[in-house]
């Protein structure tokens, strides 16, 4: 659609998109100091890559989006003795290009995270780092930190080193493909040779053992919905559902193990450090409700092994609408946040990974708690003094905790843009949908195809969080990202 200024739909949505990230006080550009610091980075690139440990020889992968051009980790596996297998994380060293307190280092502490829009993606570093400099490139080597860990045959996490090391990428895969790969769909479309292949497979193999052990203790398996516009000639066509698949569990697997270990890691040497956590539900009544409406009984008292069994009978007996049901204990988990967790004091663990001790390491181009960690993670290898002291760390992790939620409202506006877009020549239009909130201040739906969430406005009266509902689309707006529905009675 072309708005009232000739713009196509993905301009005016990348005009919408600096819009709302000025207004949540985030900087959508790089100033003037951060650019000369880039190009006297650029200018000195070519610095003697030295360490300790040479490791660019291991069948070193990488796994991410198709699009992804800021890579920060690398996988590896090596067969053992007994079905156990040695499993290696490398995460980039950020911290060896971007020190603390430079111009790049004060534009991530004020923005975080980076923030992807459905108009323009806007990085935390300046591209020529995140993408390049700082990114574990194919066939680039690269300075990493190495978190390494044998897993026994029952999934169980051994032997956990962590140390810094020279890495290079063998092999730069998409997890679609992949995940095709995987179940004997389709062939790999980067050109590997057979040792990657097998890589690859003894990856997935260790990664279902650690998803099953995990799900023994409690880790809840949800699956929601998640959607990114489809443009045509710059225009919207489409919202594409974004599933799950074997591939993202290799990685998503591989990294909450690393956190674990780096998190606990820290805590053994007694330093204080930020952790992720999600706390014990405080809608836990309400999940019971949902649970009893379904015929299963949850435990008075919050209890995550209870609920991730109830979720795992919920998906077996009807997995087309389990991402619903998902959506629905997501919203009333609550959102993760960053706490301090200081010596000889425990933070409150992380509910829905059914974990205690858990941080954000491994994608320190992408995300500014994981730079402070790695430059704490790297303090401690070296025996040098932490950079952070505990009172700055308190704030710096309301700061993030802060950002990330301002980041999920841009995301979450500038999709109500796109998806008001498209959404713009169906006014009148009925729709099945399921109330994903419910609060004194507004009701909101989501309708099914498609997956758009939009405002009841008229009939909330006695909805709740995970109520069925018709409901009519009677107005939308595209430059605040409005959709309104009301209830068909």
């Amino acid at each position: 659609m072309q708005n009232s200024n000739g713009k196509n739909g993905k301009t005016f949505l990348e005009n919408i998109a600096r819009r709302v990230m000025l207004e949540h006080g985030f900087q959508p550009d790089f100033s003037p100091a951060v650019l000369a610091e880039i190009e006297n980075i650029e200018n000195n690139s070519k610095r003697i890559l030295q360490n300790d440990k040479d490791l660019r020889q291991l069948t070193w992968i990488s796994i991410d989006n198709d699009d992804s051009m800021d890579l920060d980790q690398l996988t590896a596996a090596e067969p053992l003795p007994d079905n156990n297998v040695r499993i290696l994380v490398a995460v980039a060293d950020v911290d060896a290009l971007v020190k603390k307190t430079s111009a790049i280092d004060l534009h991530a502490n004020n923005n975080t995270t980076s923030v992807y829009t459905a108009g323009k993606t806007f990085p935390m570093l300046p591209e020529n780092l995140s993408t390049n400099l700082t990114s574990l490139n194919y066939q680039e080597d690269r300075e990493a930190i190495i978190v390494e860990m044998t897993v026994n045959d029952a999934g169980d996490v051994q032997n956990p080193v962590i140390y810094p090391a020279l890495v290079r990428n063998h092999a730069k895969l998409a997890y679609n493909n992949v995940a095709a790969w995987l179940e004997g769909k389709a062939p790999l479309s980067a050109a590997v040779d057979s040792f990657i292949a097998e890589n690859l497979r003894i990856q997935d193999i260790v990664a279902q053992k650690l998803r099953a052990k995990r799900h023994l203790r409690g880790a809840l398996e949800l699956q929601t919905l998640e959607s990114r516009p489809v443009f045509a000639d710059g225009e919207i066509k489409d919202l594409q559902l974004e599933q799950t698949n074997r591939a993202k569990q290799i990685i998503e697997d591989f990294m909450i193990a690393a956190n674990d270990i780096t998190a606990n890691f820290l805590k053994h040497k007694q330093i204080p450090s930020i952790r992720r956590v999600v706390r014990v539900p405080k809608r836990w009544n309400r999940i019971v409700e949902i649970a009893a409406q379904n015929d299963y009984h949850l435990p008075g008292e919050p209890d995550a092994k209870a609920l991730a069994d109830f979720l795992a009978k919920q998906r077996a007996a009807d997995p087309i609408r389990f991402p619903d049901l998902s959506l629905i204990i997501v919203k009333l988990l609550g959102a993760g946040e960053y706490v301090v967790e200081l010596p000889n004091q425990d933070s409150p663990g992380h509910f829905a990974l059914a974990v205690k001790d858990y941080t954000h390491s491994t994608a320190p181009n992408r995300r500014f708690p994981d730079l402070i960690t790695q430059r704490i993670l790297k303090a401690v290898l070296k025996g040098a003094p932490v950079p952070y002291d505990p009172s700055e760390l308190t704030e710096l992790a309301k700061h993030c905790t802060l950002k990330e939620d301002d980041a999920n409202k841009v995301e979450r506006q500038v999709a109500k843009s796109a998806a008001a877009m498209l959404l713009s020549t169906r006014i009148g239009n009925q729709f099945d949908a399921i109330c994903t909130g419910a609060a004194d201040k507004a009701t909101w739906v989501r309708i099914f195809h498609p997956p758009i969430e939009g405002r009841l406005i008229h009939g909330y009266d006695g909805v709740d969080v995970g109520h069925r509902l018709r409901v009519k689309l009677i107005r939308v707006d595209i430059n605040l990202g409005f959709i309104d529905f009301e209830r068909v009675h």
